[in-house]
C-alpha cells in the first residue's frame, strides 16, 4: 500500500498531467488592467489531493478552494458537527441541514434506486467499521450486525424544510461515494457565474472542465493506468471543452492483509469490498454527479453487466478488466492511448 506521502505525490502528479495546465502566466497588459491569470491551486480535501485551475483572478480561485473546504466540513461522515454527522447521531429524528446537503441526498437517492441498491448512501453503518488507511478489517460478526441497517429506502428528505431523517436510528449516511461529484458541479457552476470561461476542477477521481484551455485547445483528461502506482501514466484520454470524467478504481485506498487485498469500494449486499472482474471504471458525462453515481455499481455488476448498464442509459464509459483489457461503450469519446 502506498504511504500517505507517496499517495499525495502521485495524486498531484496525475492531477497536473491530466489537465496539462501550464504554470502561472499573467494575461493582463503592461498596465495590469486585466487581473485574470492562468493559475492553479493544489490542496488536500475529501481525503485526496485536489487541484483547481484556469484563467481567473486569485480571489476567484481562492473562493473556489474555500468552497470545497466548506463542503468537506458539511458533508464529512467523520465530523460530528457536519450535517452528515448530526443526521447520523440524531437517532432517527429529522435534522435541519444546509439546502445543498438536502439537495445532494435527494439526488443521491435516485442513483440508489436506479442501481437497485448497488449504490447505497447508508453504507455508513458498514464503512465506519473499516479503516483503509490503517488496514483495519472488521470482524464478520460486526459486519453481520451492521448490514441490516444498510438500506437507502430508510432515508427521508424534505427539500422544502431542508431536513433529513433516517427511519432506522442505527442507519448511517456516508456520502463519500458521491459528494465529490456534486461539489465539482457546484464549483464549476459558480466559476461560470463569476465570469470564468476556462477552468478545471480535479477532486481526485473527479475532473470537470469549463470551456477550452487558455490557448483555445481542449483539455485532455486522462484515465490512469491501474498498474502504474505513480499515477503518472494514462491509458486513455478525453479531449473536451466541457463536462466531467469520473474514474473509480480498486487500486485506490487499498491494503493487503493475510494474503488478501481489500479496497474501499464496498458491496452494500455483503459489507465487504466488491468482488469484481473490473479494476477501473470511468464515465464521461455533462455532470460529475452522474459519473460518481453510476461508476460505483459497475464493479458489483461485473464487466458484461456494467457494459449493458452503461449502454442502456446512453452513458459514455470506459472499463478496464482484471486482465488489463480496455472496453468502451459505442461511439465513446475516450481515446485509448
Amino acid at each position: 500500500m502506498l504511504s500517505r506521502r507517496q499517495f499525495v505525490r502521485a495524486c498531484l502528479a496525475s492531477a497536473t498531467a491530466a489537465t496539462g495546465l501550464a504554470a502561472c502566466q499573467a494575461l493582463g497588459g503592461p498596465d495590469g488592467e486585466d487581473q485574470r491569470e492562468t493559475l492553479q491551486s493544489s490542496f488536500f480535501c475529501f481525503d485526496t489531493m485536489c487541484v483547481i485551475g484556469g484563467t481567473m483572478s486569485r480571489e476567484v480561485l481562492d473562493q473556489a478552494v474555500s468552497r470545497c473546504q466548506g463542503f468537506e466540513r458539511t458533508l464529512s461522515r467523520t465530523l460530528a458537527t457536519s450535517d452528515v454527522g448530526r443526521v447520523n447521531a440524531a437517532g432517527g429524528a429529522a435534522v435541519a441541514v444546509q439546502p445543498e446537503t438536502a439537495e445532494l441526498v435527494s439526488e443521491a437517492l435516485r442513483y440508489c434506486e436506479e442501481s437497485g441498491g448497488l449504490f447505497d448512501i447508508t453504507i455508513g453503518a458498514v464503512s465506519e467499521l473499516w479503516d483503509f488507511h490503517e488496514g483495519v478489517v472488521p470482524s464478520q460478526e460486526a459486519i453481520a450486525r451492521a448490514l441490516p441497517h444498510v438500506g437507502w429506502e430508510r432515508v427521508r428528505v424534505d427539500l422544502a424544510a431542508s431536513t433529513i431523517a433516517l427511519d432506522d436510528p442505527d442507519a448511517r449516511l456516508d456520502l463519500g461515494g458521491i459528494a465529490k461529484g456534486y461539489v465539482t458541479d457546484v464549483v464549476l457552476a459558480e466559476l461560470a457565474a463569476a465570469g470564468v470561461e476556462s477552468a478545471f476542477v480535479n477532486l481526485g477521481g473527479n475532473v470537470g472542465v469549463l470551456g477550452p484551455k487558455a490557448d483555445g485547445s481542449p483539455w485532455g483528461v486522462g484515465v490512469r493506468d491501474p498498474q502504474d502506482e505513480t499515477g503518472e501514466r494514462s491509458v486513455a484520454v478525453v479531449r473536451t471543452q466541457g463536462g466531467s470524467v469520473v474514474t473509480s478504481g480498486l487500486y485506490e485506498r487499498r491494503f493487503e492483509q493475510g494474503g488478501r487485498d481489500y479496497w474501499h469500494i464496498l458491496d452494500p449486499r455483503t459489507g465487504y469490498p466488491a468482488e469484481s472482474d473490473l479494476v477501473s471504471a470511468s464515465i464521461y458525462a455533462p455532470r460529475s454527479l452522474d459519473g460518481d453515481g453510476y461508476t460505483k455499481p459497475l464493479f458489483m455488476l461485473g464487466l458484461e453487466g456494467a457494459l449493458a448498464f452503461l449502454e442502456e442509459r446512453g452513458l459514455d464509459g470506459l472499463l478496464i478488466d482484471d486482465k488489463g483489457a480496455i472496453h468502451t461503450t459505442v461511439d465513446s469519446a475516450f481515446e485509448v492511448l
